[in-house]
């Protein structure tokens, strides 16, 4: 039997071994916590309205700044600890209460190439997914959309040659699996949206009915000619 590592009584189990702690600053918490109450009031939500190209809606929980950026960082590129569980939570939060109606066929992480997968051992997006998959009840597919090439960082290129970047960059595994299916894409931060527009327009070519973008933050809109994710 598998055990759920985000279950409460395998978290109460873990915590003993391994104190759950704020992802953000590192403070012991409670085992069922997500930030320590400090970073909780410091964190800002997400208001903006902003939208993907050819997505149905968009949802985000924070903007991205100073305050969120060490949980994110921690995800990315340290051991995680308890950065999925504390950001996947709110993101599912985010769309419940943004759209209590909400429910789709899939849930899909924005994919990794498998050297950059190898080089940090995990995709971030797919432990995201697994974390909202379970509060939604919404199965997901890892392997559903798969990124073809190692692509260029989308933040050190102009507009013309971000679109460039990624033209061709993902193909889908299962065209069966997409056909008159809604859709749920999950990523960690969102910037111009360039990457979650193409793997939505490739989810729609291949026959997908609806396709919703969540990302755990938005980075300000001032800043959405500087880069992409």
């Amino acid at each position: 039997m598998k055990l759920n590592l985000n279950s409460k009584k395998a978290r109460a189990i873990l915590h003993v071994l391994f104190p759950t702690k704020c992802p953000v600053c590192g403070t012991i918490i409670n085992y069922m916590e997500r930030f320590c109450s400090e970073c909780t009031d410091k964190i800002s939500p997400y208001k903006g309205n902003f939208n993907v190209d050819g997505a149905n809606k968009f949802f985000a929980s924070f903007e991205y700044d100073d305050n969120i950026s060490p949980a994110i960082i921690l995800m990315k590129e340290g051991t995680c600890g308890n950065a999925d569980y504390a950001l996947g939570n709110e993101l599912a939060d985010t769309i419940i209460n943004s759209m209590p109606e909400f429910t789709a066929d899939l849930i899909v992480p924005v994919p990794m190439h498998k050297e950059d997968v190898r080089e940090r051992s995990y995709n971030q997006a797919e432990l995201l997914c697994r974390v909202i998959s379970e509060r939604l009840r919404i199965p997901c597919n890892t392997n559903l959309v798969t990124k073809n090439r190692v692509t260029d960082k989308q933040k050190t290129l102009t507009k013309a040659e971000r679109a460039v970047n990624l033209l061709g960059a993902f193909s889908v595994s299962d065209k069966s699996a997409v056909q008159n299916k809604t859709i749920l894409i999950i990523d960690d931060v969102c910037t111009t949206g360039a990457t979650l527009a193409e793997i939505v327009k490739l989810l729609k070519n291949n026959g997908a009915d609806k396709v919703y973008c969540a990302c755990c933050c938005k980075t300000p809109e001032i800043n959405k000619t500087k880069g992409s994710v």
